[in-house]
């Protein structure tokens, strides 16, 4: 579910080699809407989510200047946000959130409040979504009129009680191991370095891990929202942010103004996560066989073959040349999965990653170093991609209960791998941590309309790969009263900031004006990317 921009200085490594897959007030606080919670000690957790917000709500935020190192200018602003670190606790131990704004645009009579973002993850910053009313990105014109764009980074990520498992420069290494094993001693390797990283999460962020859940992001997302002064959210979410927004909505209904959920994460509870993860693997392969199919279509630009099987054979060639003697020293199936998986992965990727591929066999080995292997002189870069990994898989984790038999591991990855090969192995070393956690695995949220929830917007294309399109179906069963957007024929992840001329006006006009179509909408893709 993570959002990844597949470049080498924030392409994350797994701990086993493999890239992650996954894979976004000042009024009164209400309390929780009855029935929105189930059990006596996540009522315990609702109940204290209600006590941090109605203190935040008269604290408020104390703006100031982003530090200079964040790379954020003005005129965004930043602050922090106290939470509880057990809401079960709230009077506890606090950390701090980092979070940070820029006034919309408009008039203050067309101003509607704060949207808060979150890109997805899990382990994702949304610290640059104000960015985007810096560099004036033209579809979201319309929107940051009305809105304050607000971004903030979860727990445990960036600057809010940022977590970790293992050095960050011993992260980053390459070359690791290649993900596909070749025998037993592969596979028990890959376990070693699984319990290990597992072991290494909990020496470095014990005190964090047990409480690095969706619903304590959840309720740190409420508490934001009385920060701000805002009776109700309106909120963004991408990738793994949609599931946010799902449990939002189920543990928060009445507190929901207008909530836009884009590349959707299914919410039922026997998908997260391990099935989750399986689901990625077969999708990630149709989307790979998009990109093959457009790089044979575009071979006079290209040279790498002129169909899908031509294209696949000189991956096969590229990989196998790898294993044998990394590219550079540094560049091996390891890191040639974390570069290649932009191009399934976004469609602005297409021509990044095909032109690499391309030069590769033109005889310019250096530009694929240059795009694939780590850098290890960017200290800040790779404290970032050290931390990010360990809160994807500290939430992924805690969120749910794992199989802890490697047998099932080895059973389901063996079988997935012989028809879908592109990411399986890499999927499963990225998340293998979780069958050896440390800390108690709790039981999702069972994500459903409660009283009080308004329309909810769902934007999803139709071969997403991190997301696949059956997410964005059950969640527009679960809320009821919600509009599903199709975009057909296309894949790329996260399509609300894409050029769409079908789609976008539908986003502002629900944002803008709490309108939604009569009935679920199927656009035509956005344009395909033209060398």
């Amino acid at each position: 579910m993570r959002e990844i921009r597949p470049n080498r200085r924030t392409a994350v490594l797994g701990s086993a080699g493999a890239l992650v897959a996954a894979t976004l007030i000042a009024g009164a606080v209400a309390a929780p809407s009855a029935g929105a919670t189930s059990g006596s000690g996540q009522n315990r957790e609702q109940r204290g989510a209600a006590i941090a917000a109605e203190r935040a709500a008269k604290a408020g935020i104390a703006w100031q200047d982003c530090p200079a190192d964040w790379g954020l200018e003005k005129p965004i602003q930043c602050g922090y946000v106290s939470v509880p670190l057990d809401y079960a606790r709230p009077n506890g131990k606090q950390i701090k959130l980092a979070v940070d704004r820029i006034g919309n645009t408009g008039s203050k009579a067309e101003r509607q409040g704060a949207l808060v973002y979150n890109p997805g993850g899990p382990g994702g910053s949304g610290l640059r979504f104000p960015r985007r009313v810096v560099t004036k990105a033209p579809v979201w014109a319309n929107v940051a009129k009305a809105y304050d764009f607000v971004g903030f980074d979860p727990r445990g990520v960036g600057h809010s009680a940022p977590i970790s498992c293992v050095d960050p420069q011993e992260f980053v290494k390459a070359p690791k191991a290649d993900p596909v094993p070749d025998s037993e001693a592969d596979k028990l390797a890959q376990i070693k370095l699984a319990r290990e990283y597992a072991e290494g999460c909990y020496e470095r962020s014990a005190e964090m891990l047990p409480y690095m859940t969706t619903p304590n992001t959840v309720r740190d997302l409420d508490v934001i929202r009385a920060a701000l002064g805002e009776k109700k959210l309106n909120y963004l979410g991408v990738s793994y942010g949609t599931y946010i927004g799902a449990v939002y909505g189920t543990l928060f209904p009445g507190h929901v103004r207008r909530m836009v959920v884009d590349s959707v994460v299914n919410p039922a509870r026997e998908n997260i996560w391990y099935e989750a993860n399986l689901g990625q693997d077969i999708a990630f392969e149709g989307r790979w066989k998009d990109w093959q199919d457009w790089v044979a279509a575009n071979d006079a630009t290209f040279h790498l073959g002129t169909t899908r099987a031509a294209v696949q054979a000189k991956w096969l060639q590229l990989r196998a040349e790898a294993k044998k003697s990394p590219i550079g020293g540094v560049v091996g199936p390891a890191e040639l999965i974390s570069f290649f998986q932009g191009a399934p992965y976004y469609d602005s990727s297409w021509i990044p990653v095909a032109t690499v591929f391309s030069k590769y066999f033109a005889g310019d080995t250096q530009a694929l170093v240059d795009a694939a292997a780590p850098d290890l002189t960017d200290t800040a870069g790779n404290i970032a991609s050290e931390n990010s990994n360990a809160v994807y898989t500290a939430v992924e984790c805690v969120d749910a209960k794992w199989p802890t038999d490697w047998r099932t591991w080895n059973r389901d990855n063996t079988r997935l791998h012989k028809d879908y090969p592109f990411l399986t192995w890499a999927n499963a070393w990225m998340n293998l941590p979780c069958a050896y956690w440390p800390v108690k695995q709790q039981t999702p949220v069972d994500v459903k309309t409660h009283k009080g929830l308004p329309p909810v917007l769902i934007v999803q294309s139709e071969r997403d790969a991190a997301t696949p399109y059956e997410g964005a179906v059950e969640l527009h069963k679960r809320f009821k009263g919600s509009r599903l957007i199709t975009e057909k024929d296309a894949g790329s992840h996260g399509v609300t900031s894409l050029v769409n001329p079908c789609i976008n006006p539908k986003v502002d006009a629900y944002l803008l004006n709490g309108t939604v179509d009569g009935a679920d909408v199927t656009c035509a893709p956005h344009a395909t990317p033209k060398p």
